[in-house]
């Protein structure tokens, strides 16, 4: 692991600059930004490189600047890895299903870059092992594969409304440009768009259908949920479900646990 103080200490003196000079160039931030926090004096510069204290989040912003250095690559000195934005998001699922901003702002993704050649993609395997070469490339790079608006959203763990097909604790990408309740042409649910939309009680994913000025939410049909009617000045239709990331098994596994604890109470 870098040792982030002594690595400063190296960025600064390669730049040939001073503490001093450091300190000189946070008063400038300062002013610009009307905010004393980007503030770092030589003595806490001293500090910083020498004796492990942990600069704040303005304090290190100031430093990205002044080294010329990404923000995210100096917050993963300090163990904060942008990078792991995505497998973070797992370990936490908010009740409601809502927008995930996380993910579109990350600065760059993994992906693979070499493959092993025997590769079949018409038998199922375990992908990781395939893998020979793993890279980090910039999100920018990849949005010129893409000419829509997409919206990303994650399903809260207490929305079971289109469970089996969407399980809680699913990702799903939204395209924005389809956000008209179509009333037919699908040949079976599968096929059958499945609408992000917001209402007043917040997001979630539902077959939908219209009837004069409402809005009406059809759950899938092994779902525990509802139909609901609303008034549809009261609700917006985001757009429609077009990819999704979804582990599989966990719920039977969380209901099982749960299970499993009521019988031993």
């Amino acid at each position: 692991m870098i040792s982030p103080g002594p690595n400063l200490r190296t960025l600064r003196e390669k730049l040939g600059l001073t503490p001093g000079d450091v300190e000189t160039a946070t008063e400038r931030l300062t002013r610009k930004h009307n905010n004393e926090d980007y503030l770092i004096t030589a003595g806490r510069l001293s500090d910083i490189e020498t004796k492990g204290v942990i600069p704040s989040v303005h304090r290190l912003y100031s430093l990205a600047i002044i080294y010329r250095r990404e923000f995210g690559e100096m917050l993963s000195w300090y163990g904060v890895d942008l990078n792991q934005t995505a497998s973070d998001l797992e370990e936490f699922v908010p009740p409601r299903t809502h927008f995930s901003h996380a993910l579109p702002n990350t600065a760059k993704i993994e992906k693979p870059i070499r493959i092993d050649p025997d590769f079949d993609p018409r038998t199922t395997l375990n992908f990781a092992p395939m893998i020979r070469q793993w890279g980090a490339v910039p999100v920018a790079y990849l949005q010129q594969l893409s000419k829509k608006d997409y919206s990303y959203g994650y399903i809260g763990s207490e929305d079971l409304t289109m469970h089996p097909i969407l399980p809680p604790g699913s990702f799903i990408q939204v395209d924005e440009s389809r956000n008209k309740v179509l009333k037919g042409g699908w040949r079976s649910e599968y096929e059958r768009p499945i609408y992000f939309v917001e209402t007043r009680e917040g997001y979630t994913c539902s077959w939908c259908t219209t009837s004069r000025e409402e809005l009406i939410l059809l759950p899938h049909p092994l779902s525990p949920a509802l139909p609901t009617v609303l008034p549809a000045q009261e609700t917006e239709v985001i757009g429609q479900v077009i990819g999704v990331a979804m582990r599989v098994g966990e719920l039977q596994k969380e209901e099982n646990n749960a299970e499993d604890h009521e019988n031993r109470q």
